[in-house]
């Protein structure tokens, strides 16, 4: 709440102005204005901010895979930031669709339903270029595009797909498969145009080159797993599947350790003359009978009973029983 001024300040205030000491035009400067976001009730969000939020932890862990995966495919310097993750129609995506364009139609199996990967037409012709050899030049007369480039495309757009299974594994075991491609936004009418979407558009740069990656995902398609777009589900399932993981690896060190094994035929106490006096042949008598089981200690902890013998010219202990605990 804005402090209030005594009769005494307000009277100094009008005073200041009057006699020009304070600038009207500051006092206006300094005032904050309320930012207000316009809402449509016709048209009411049905992502909300938490799934969005969701959508680009996914997408980010994508730009990362999709990044190494072009890194290798193109041999060139590349970089892939999630720019946005935005809700909007279809209708509003599509009319914002260059022509001629790069149109991935790809099904989300086991969801009903397809979602929409877009390569902007100067990217688009920078990775044919770099495919075919070249250095990746910029095409500057705007073209359809080719037969060929097209299958090349198809075959890159593929592999893209195939990197979406990894990201969503948190959310649901995912076997996206691309259906086929398109170079014309009207005939990739997946959905109605009124329906909600959520864009995620990545920032792409190829050497010199910057450009975009849309990737339209319809609410209709991932509205039977929306609970399970969280922050708070997500993070869960990925710290169970991380304590499996580290469970595994910690197992896996630990049989491939290596640890000492001592067979103990038995014990005697001698004085330290004796000791000193010991010479070749001298035999000394142990407090364990030749009918006796050997001791087996691993490390310092005694684990085995045994019988002792010989395999292949090497002496060797058989055992015979796995100790435990109060048979000491």
């Amino acid at each position: 709440m804005s402090d209030v001024l005594s009769q005494n300040e307000i009277d100094a205030l009008l005073q200041a102005l009057s006699e020009g000491e304070v600038d009207v035009a500051e006092i206006e400067y300094g005032r904050k204005e309320k930012k207000i976001k316009k809402y449509d009730f016709r048209r009411p969000d049905k992502f909300a901010k938490d799934q969005l939020r969701t959508l680009q932890i996914i997408h980010e862990n994508y730009s990362r895979l999709l990044n190494t995966f072009l890194s290798g495919y193109l041999r060139s310097l590349i970089q892939i930031d999630v720019l946005s993750v935005e809700q909007l129609t279809y209708y509003e995506f599509s009319n914002s669709i260059s022509n001629p364009a790069v149109l991935g139609i790809v099904e989300f199996i086991p969801l009903n339903g397809q979602v929409i990967i877009e390569i902007t037409p100067d990217i688009a012709f920078v990775m044919i270029d770099r495919i075919l050899g070249g250095n990746g030049k910029i095409v500057e007369e705007t073209r359809n595009f080719t037969e060929i480039e097209t299958t090349l495309l198809k075959k890159l757009l593929k592999q893209m797909a195939k990197l979406f299974k990894e990201p969503w594994e948190n959310v649901l075991k995912l076997e996206p498969t691309l259906e086929k491609i398109e170079n014309n936004s009207q005939f990739a009418q997946i959905i109605s145009p009124n329906e909600t979407i959520a864009l995620v558009t990545l920032n792409i740069k190829i050497g010199d080159v910057e450009g975009m990656i849309n990737i339209c995902i319809p609410h209709i398609v991932i509205e039977p797993i929306l609970s399970q777009l969280s922050t708070k589900f997500w993070f869960t399932t990925m710290s169970k599947a991380r304590t499996l993981e580290d469970e595994k690896i910690l197992s896996s060190r630990v049989e491939k350790t290596k640890v000492v094994l001592r067979a103990i035929l038995g014990n005697t106490h001698i004085t330290v003359s004796d000791f000193v006096d010991l010479q070749v042949g001298d035999v000394v008598q142990l407090d364990a009978s030749t009918s006796d089981h050997v001791k087996i200690y691993v490390e310092d902890k005694l684990k085995y009973l045994g019988k002792p013998g010989s395999k292949k010219n090497k002496i060797a202990v058989q055992i015979t029983d796995v100790f435990k605990k109060g048979d000491e």
